[in-house]
């Protein structure tokens, strides 16, 4: 699996926030996902602001190599 830098940073430092594994958080993210309900809370959306912040994470989902309206 292939994840930007800065965005592995900021997973890895929420799911220490969290205390839970690197794992768990992104089968979390994704079962939501499935679900169509968002993973996030507002407090944690608030320290994921904070994490990119910290660690220069600028990307968005128009950045998605599989975003649909992206040209292949």
């Amino acid at each position: 699996m292939r994840l930007a830098s800065p965005l592995l940073k900021v997973l890895k430092g929420l799911a220490a926030e969290k205390g839970i594994s690197l794992g768990d958080l992104l089968e979390g993210i994704v079962l939501h996902a499935f679900e169509g309900k968002s993973a996030f809370s507002d407090e944690t959306l608030a320290t994921i602001a904070k994490l990119r912040d910290a660690y220069g994470c600028r990307l968005t989902s128009a950045d998605s190599h599989l975003h649909p309206d992206r040209e292949v």
